[in-house]
């Protein structure tokens, strides 16, 4: 009987679950509107008192995100404020959506790779999985990876779909 050859194993394939880079802690937003008077103007003094007496422990550990549901004029400086309280308790906090933080933390992440790891290698990134990873990590794992990869490849290491291949 022919002995089984697990040639999987033997092809020298290094596989990158982007799962791994998923962003850790939930995501929640900081509406401005919500402390504009009438949700539309912006009282300096009314502002100020209000985020001094504002509940910010609703935001430790958590990635935040600053935004403005409605078409107000808020001066600059009233983001920069409102980061002021947020900085210091928030995992993360930036201007921006939910899904705005995501794919910036996404990112953050993967910037995070050392890629000089995966020199001359032959990658595959993984395409299945439990969570949301979404194209913007897909996207910025091959800009990291091209200028080293020998070749990078999407799916499972037993089935897939060639992304680029390095010339000789």
């Amino acid at each position: 009987m022919d002995e089984i050859v697990n040639k999987v194993a033997q092809s020298g394939l290094e596989t990158i679950d982007l799962e791994g880079f998923y962003p850790n802690g939930d995501i929640v937003t900081f509406d401005m509107k919500d402390h504009l008077f009438m949700g539309l103007i912006l009282k300096e003094k009314d502002f100020r008192a209000a985020l001094q007496t504002y509940d910010w422990e609703q935001y430790r550990g958590k990635n935040v995100g600053l935004i403005c549901s409605v078409d107000a004029v808020i001066p600059l400086w009233a983001y920069m404020l409102v980061m002021t309280y947020l900085e210091p308790i928030a995992n993360y906090a930036a201007f921006g959506d939910a899904d705005f933080i995501y794919k910036t933390l996404y990112l953050k992440n993967l910037a995070a790779i050392d890629v000089s790891a995966y020199e001359d290698k032959r990658i595959v990134i993984k395409g299945c999985g439990d969570k949301r990873v979404g194209e913007v990590a897909y996207a910025e794992i091959t800009r990291l990876l091209r200028p080293v990869a020998k070749s990078i490849m999407y799916g499972e290491p037993c089935s897939t779909v060639p992304v680029y291949k390095k010339k000789s």
